[in-house]
């Protein structure tokens, strides 16, 4: 029996923007950011071997990554049937309803290649593998380089993922993606960062796969447990990816995303366009809660407005009455006072 395609649920009102006859090395990614909203290019990466190799057969587009294969097991998820292709947690929110195991790449492409694309099958997938470590040489022929240089000055991590009907439970990354449909189809369907209340997110730790995930089963969303859900779908937008088809969205966009064929290729282009000294600003979420988040609301309100003038606010509003000279940890950051910054915090935690 043929495995029928998930259901995207309640379906959003807005499909995301598609724009034709943007080539590959056309690419302006620092510019479709600045946008701030997710846009397809449609059959942008059309021209890429494993594209034309994963249209032919799911066989042809195996052999080809079977030919770069660097020989490093790589990490497997499988999923039991019962969960229909979503790697999420158990009923109870205390594990997780999957496992994971290391394997040759190959051993997984012959498994993925002779599993029947049925209800019946194990859900399977290699998840955010780095390319250039487990596949050397694949982005000779099959790599997206923007032509405003952006990857020149901000290398991206790009990975792979590979498998059958699998669903990634919404979540967010902390980079901007470009994301290449390159085997099967893909259904990512996105929702922006103001929603996030409405997404109901999941445990900080432990997640899925080291992102926090909403809880929300977008296939039957039960809004009687989560009523603010259905704001968030009022909110969302649909991208239908075909095989060439690049999709790009800015940072902390939640989406959700479902591979709709029994064999399936992405590979997604991670990257922030900032210096390489910032930290991480899940490290400040992280104490938030550690030194905010217990505090009387009336606190916590006045630091709010502390942040604004110090973070969120313009840049000016905190230094333009201080001489240069005064400013201190308020002026502006390169890697060495980075370095400093950096050590007066530790010492600060170290107490």
């Amino acid at each position: 029996m043929a495995r029928a395609e998930p259901s995207a649920g309640p379906a959003p009102i807005r499909r995301t923007e598609a724009r034709a006859g943007i080539a590959a090395d056309a690419i302006a990614v620092s510019a479709l950011i600045a946008e701030g909203r997710p846009v397809i290019l449609k059959g942008a990466a059309c021209d890429w071997p494993l594209v034309r190799a994963g249209l032919a057969s799911p066989t042809a587009a195996a052999t080809m990554l079977r030919a770069v294969d660097g020989g490093r097991p790589v990490v497997v998820y499988v999923g039991d049937p019962a969960i229909r292709g979503r790697f999420h947690y158990t009923a109870d929110g205390t594990a997780m309803n999957f496992t994971s195991e290391r394997a040759a790449l190959g051993a997984v492409l012959d498994r993925l290649l002779t599993l029947p694309d049925s209800e019946e099958a194990p859900s399977l997938y290699v998840g955010s593998t780095d390319l250039d470590m487990f596949l050397p040489g694949l982005r000779a022929a099959n790599d997206i380089v923007p032509a405003d240089g952006t990857f020149a000055e901000h290398p991206p991590l790009a990975s792979i993922w590979i498998g059958n009907r699998t669903i990634a439970a919404t979540h967010w990354d902390m980079s901007n993606n470009l994301a290449v449909c390159v085997a099967g189809r893909r259904r990512f369907t996105l929702f922006p960062p103001d929603q996030t209340s409405n997404l109901y997110p999941g445990p900080i730790d432990p997640t899925p796969a080291g992102q926090v995930v909403s809880m929300v089963d977008l296939r039957a969303p039960d809004l009687t447990r989560y009523p603010r859900f259905a704001d968030a779908l009022a909110a969302a937008e649909v991208a239908e990816l075909e095989p060439g088809d690049v999709l790009v969205y800015p940072a902390l966009w939640w989406h959700h995303v479902e591979a709709l064929d029994g064999f399936n290729i992405l590979v997604n282009y991670w990257w922030n366009s900032v210096p390489a000294f910032l930290d991480s600003p899940m490290t400040t979420l992280l104490h938030g809660l550690l030194s905010l988040r217990g505090r009387p609301d009336s606190e916590k309100q006045a630091w709010r407005a502390m942040f604004d003038h110090y973070l969120f606010g313009p840049t000016e509003t905190a230094t333009a009455h201080l001489p240069a000279i005064a400013q201190g940890p308020l002026a502006p950051l390169d890697a060495m006072a980075a370095r400093r910054l950096r050590a007066m915090v530790a010492q600060k935690l170290n107490r």
